[in-house]
């Protein structure tokens, strides 16, 4: 039987999941901050590569077109899609084209606009291998995809991010790297009064689920926003600072306070999405909310709220006990290498 890597080639991240005889055993995420430049992902896949080993076939997705390295997604999807060829050779490489299945890389220009930010459409269509009916949510580190599964095949009114974003079937919403001036607050909870934020860079949702003691261990790959360390206490002072104060100013139970506040922010746009989508009356009323992605724990609150049964991703899959959770984790990469099996 012929090894399979599943990548997800990210503008933040880059993710790997390793498939052998009907199962993940290795699961990898780098850090991939592509806006510095194309060699942050030649250093992603030197990382990425020792961890799960080399494969017979690869088969990718990428959203890292959308970065502003690149001058237009079509541009990226060429420059991601050479610069992987590059990295996987002399193994196969074939990209995944959405509903046009996958694609040799001399192929990768003509179906450039189904390649791009694709990664959604397989978690998706894996989803659809296993429920006729049911809202599969992926949340990340920066966004969350909600998608329709009807008849087993993705319903979405939009394929873009641009059409999605404008369908509530993307949300720029993760448990990371999101950041609270971004929030759309402008006034929050704190001392008894509603106190304005600093539209500042100070602090992201990584720092309001750690406060929490829900962030995933690894999780959070990337800078914290002012460089310092990922501890409860410099959360304290990131998130105290986007109100003009510094930590020690309040207990932690006042800052833990605040951060339930933001997370339910989130949740209730993540709420409102969904409400958009369940209003087209595609998704049968007991039909699931399958959950996917660092941010599944919120993806649980989403379905009880919706007053739906949850189901975990990693209950779809065949892995490795120590590979489960992060194959979960990176469904993308995950779907990317069961998919390619099937071809």
């Amino acid at each position: 039987m012929q090894s399979i890597i599943g990548w997800d080639i990210g503008g933040a991240h880059l993710k790997a999941a390793r498939w052998e005889n009907g199962r993940i055993v290795k699961v990898a995420q780098v850090a991939c901050p592509l806006w510095l430049g194309l060699d942050e992902l030649h250093r992603a896949f030197s990382e990425a590569k020792p961890i799960v080993g080399p494969a017979d076939l690869n088969a990718a997705t990428m959203t890292a077109e959308l970065c502003d390295a690149f001058a237009s997604r079509e541009d990226g999807v060429n420059g991601v899609a050479a610069l992987a060829a590059q990295e996987l050779a002399p193994a196969r490489v074939l990209f995944y084209a959405g509903p046009e299945g996958f694609v040799e890389p001399r192929a990768v220009a003509a179906h450039a606009t189904k390649i791009a930010s694709a990664n959604w459409h397989a978690s998706a269509s894996f989803v659809g291998l296993h429920h006729q009916n049911a809202l599969f949510v992926d949340m990340g580190s920066t966004t969350t995809d909600l998608i329709p599964i009807v008849g087993s095949k993705v319903k979405t009114q939009g394929y873009s991010d641009a059409s999605r974003l404008a369908n509530g079937e993307l949300v720029y919403a993760g448990v990371v790297r999101s950041y609270l001036m971004s929030s759309g607050i402008k006034l929050v909870p704190f001392g008894g009064h509603w106190v304005p934020l600093m539209n500042e860079w100070f602090a992201a949702t990584s720092d309001v689920y750690r406060l929490l003691g829900e962030l995933p261990e690894d999780a959070d790959v990337m800078e914290t926003a002012d460089g310092r360390e990922k501890t409860v206490e410099a959360s304290m002072a990131r998130l105290a600072r986007m109100l003009g104060h510094d930590g020690p100013e309040a207990d932690l139970a006042t800052w833990q306070q605040l951060a339930r506040y933001f997370a339910e922010i989130q949740l209730r746009d993540l709420t409102d999405a969904a409400h958009l989508i369940l209003s087209r009356g595609e998704i049968n009323a007991n039909a699931p909310v399958v959950g996917a992605g660092a941010g599944r724990f919120v993806v649980k609150r989403l379905a009880e709220r919706l007053s739906r049964s949850f189901i975990d991703f990693s209950d779809l899959i065949e892995a490795l006990p120590e590979a489960r959770a992060k194959a979960c984790d990176c469904a993308p990469a995950t779907a990317i290498a069961f998919l390619a099996a099937k071809t």
